[in-house]
């Protein structure tokens, strides 16, 4: 299947990780639609998803407003219908410290038994109006969800906020492209993404992206409108 092309989900800077860029599957399992899936973490103009460190965050959990993308706005990637929305799951204390993954790692099996809120946390799948094929956003904060299945969304629409829901250690949004809604049956299907700034990791500049997937660590942002096809 060729490549669907979508926007960036958001605005600000954003951190690529587990980027299909640098292997596929992108997060090592085809399970739930994941194979060409990609997360972004939010961050400040040096990189860093959280400004403030403490005992906790070297041995402990952390609270999940602590980081940059927490709240942030997530935005509709492409025109389309909402064809699922799933609100309610707790958004979880944020994870940095090695002894806190620990535990978290051990629950990972339960949290697969649990089927498909336990995994994607809140979220909103999208059947996209020109390909028919479908983009899911996961890991959404509770209770800010703005719309519900049915709803018609275009490019840039305001879905929701970023949160730490589901089977994620700090807040993030993961987004993928699929060849169905339900998550538990859904095969994945290759994306890119339009207009975008792109500082590859241990670069000092940014790169102008008409198209493509970031690479693994590289910091994003979509383009101004100014700078598109430029």
């Amino acid at each position: 299947m060729r490549e669907v092309v979508v926007s960036l989900p958001f605005t600000g800077l954003w951190l690529a990780r587990n980027s299909p860029a640098r292997r596929v599957p992108s997060h090592g399992t085809d399970l739930m639609g994941s194979r060409y899936a990609i997360d972004f973490v939010g961050v400040d103009e040096r990189g860093r998803s959280a400004g403030h460190r403490d005992w906790r965050t070297v041995l402990a959990t952390e609270p999940a407003d602590r980081y940059f993308g927490f709240g942030r706005p997530i935005l509709a990637p492409a025109d389309g219908i909402v064809v699922a929305a799933h609100d309610g799951e707790p958004d979880h204390a944020g994870r940095r410290s090695q002894l806190a993954l620990v535990p978290y790692m051990l629950g990972q099996a339960g949290r697969l038994r649990q089927g498909v809120p336990a995994i994607a946390g809140n979220h909103v799948v999208i059947e996209l109006r020109e390909s028919g094929v479908f983009v899911a956003l996961v890991h959404l904060r509770a209770g800010s969800l703005r719309v519900a299945a049915g709803t018609p969304v275009a490019a840039g629409d305001r879905l929701a906020d970023c949160g730490n829901s589901g089977n994620s250690t700090q807040p993030h949004v993961h987004l993928q492209v699929m060849d169905s809604a339900d998550l538990s049956v859904a095969r994945g299907v290759p994306m890119a993404f339009r207009h975008f700034r792109e500082r590859p990791r241990g670069s000092a500049r940014f790169l102008i992206r008409q198209a493509g997937v970031p690479g693994e660590g590289a910091i994003v942002a979509p383009l101004p409108a100014a700078d598109v096809n430029h």
